[in-house]
C-alpha cells in the first residue's frame, strides 16, 4: 500500500494545514531533540482528528466520489494479500489474451478454499498502464467466465472485489465483442452454482461492475460508489456540461447510504475515520469480516437455491411500493413478480 506524503481531496484542507503543523514542529522537535512543545503537539493532533471527524460525518455524493477514486485507497492486489492465504493467481481467458484489469486467482479465506477477482487499477503511472486504469477489455471478462466455471466444478465461493470507473470503451474492444462478453459475465454470475459475494470497494461504475456485481450478496464499502454511469458522463449527457459532476452525483443516488434503503446493495462495510486510504490495514479487515458473515448466510444452500435467491435478489431491486401492495416480495412464479417478468419481457 502507498506510503510516504499524504493525498489531500478538496474539501480536506482544513486538516491539510493542520496535519502539516503537526509535521513541521514533530521534524523540529526531533532536530532539537525538544519535548517543549509535546502539549502543543497533542493539542493540534485532537483539533485534526475532530476536524476529520466533523467533514467525514456530512460527506455529500460528490465527496464521497472523491473518496472512492482516492489513489491510496487499498487496490485489489492489497485485499488479496490481507484476506488470503496460499493466494494463487491465474491468468488468460484461453482465447485472446490476459486482461490485467481483472485479476484472479484461489486461495483461502479464514481456512475456506475460495476464488477471488476483481479489478485492479494500479498505483503509480508504469501500474495504471498495465493495469488499463481498472478498465476491462472482453478478454478480461472472459478469464472472469473461466474462473467462475472453474470455481463451480470445485465447489468454492466466489469473491469479487470491484474497482472500475466502467469497461474500456475504446474500438479494439468494441471490435472484440466488450457488449457480449460483459453480458455472458453477467449470465454467468446468475447461474454460478457456488455462492456468490460481490464487495464495491471503491468505484462500481456501469456494466463493467455488474458483470462481477451479479451476486447473492452486495456489500459496499462506506465511502464506495454504485451507479450506470459516472457522475461526469451523466452531467455531460443531462446538462452538456461536466463540470455539473457534483449535481450528477446528487441526483444519482450513488453512495451505500442510498442505495441500501432501495435494495441494491445488502450490506455497508465501515471504513476509518477520514477513509479507507488513511488507515488500508483496518478497511481490509473490515471487508474481511463483511464477506465472512455474508457467507456464512449463505452456507448449506444448494445450487438451485443459490441460483434462485439470486433472481429474486435482483427482482427485488427497489420494489418496495410492490410490496406494501402484495405482502409478498419473493414470490417466484406469480402475483407481481410475475407482472414485472412480463413487462421485462415486452
Amino acid at each position: 500500500m502507498a506510503e510516504g506524503k499524504r493525498t489531500y481531496l478538496d474539501f480536506e484542507k482544513s486538516v491539510a494545514t493542520l496535519e502539516t503543523k503537526i509535521d513541521e514542529l514533530s521534524a523540529a522537535a526531533r532536530d532539537a531533540g525538544a519535548t517543549s512543545i509535546n502539549a502543543e503537539l497533542g493539542a493540534l493532533r485532537d483539533k485534526a482528528a475532530k476536524e476529520l471527524a466533523r467533514l467525514y460525518s456530512k460527506l455529500d455524493a460528490w465527496q464521497k466520489t472523491q473518496v472512492a477514486r482516492h489513489p491510496d485507497r487499498p487496490h485489489f492486489r492489497d485485499f488479496a494479500a490481507g484476506l488470503l492465504t496460499d493466494w494463487v493467481e491465474l491468468s488468460g481467458d484461453r482465447n485472446f489474451g490476459d486482461d490485467q484489469a481483472i485479476l484472479g486467482g484461489m486461495g483461502r479465506f479464514r481456512g475456506r478454499p475460495v476464488l477471488l477477482m476483481g479489478h485492479e487499477k494500479g498505483r503509480n503511472t508504469q501500474e495504471r498502464l498495465r493495469h488499463n486504469f481498472g478498465m476491462a477489455m472482453p478478454e478480461g471478462y472472459r478469464k472472469a467466465i473461466r474462473l467462475m466455471d472453474l470455481a463451480e466444478r470445485f465447489n468454492m465461493p466466489v469473491i469479487t472485489l470491484v474497482d472500475t470507473a466502467g469497461a474500456f470503451p475504446g474500438l479494439s474492444a468494441e471490435e472484440r465483442g466488450q457488449a457480449e462478453a460483459i453480458a455472458r459475465s453477467t449470465e454467468r454470475c446468475l447461474t454460478l452454482g457456488t455462492p456468490l459475494v460481490s464487495v464495491i470497494v471503491g468505484e462500481g461504475g456501469s456494466g463493467g461492475a455488474i458483470a462481477l456485481a451479479a451476486a447473492n450478496k452486495v456489500v459496499m464499502m462506506e465511502h464506495a460508489i454504485y451507479s450506470v454511469i459516472s457522475p461526469e458522463g451523466c452531467a455531460s449527457i443531462l446538462w452538456r456540461d461536466p463540470a455539473r459532476a457534483r449535481d450528477a452525483a446528487e441526483a444519482m443516488k450513488v453512495t451505500a447510504q442510498d442505495l441500501l434503503p432501495m435494495r441494491v446493495i445488502d450490506a455497508i462495510a465501515p471504513e476509518p475515520l477520514g477513509g479507507a486510504h488513511r488507515d488500508a490495514k483496518t478497511a481490509i479487515a473490515n471487508v474481511g469480516a463483511a464477506i465472512a458473515q455474508n457467507l456464512k448466510q449463505l452456507n448449506g444452500m444448494d445450487a438451485r437455491a443459490l441460483r434462485m435467491q439470486r433472481r429474486e435478489r435482483f427482482l427485488a431491486i427497489g420494489r418496495t411500493g410492490l410490496e406494501s401492495s402484495s405482502g409478498d416480495a419473493t414470490t417466484s412464479r406469480s402475483g407481481k413478480n410475475r407482472q414485472v417478468e412480463i413487462q421485462i419481457a415486452e
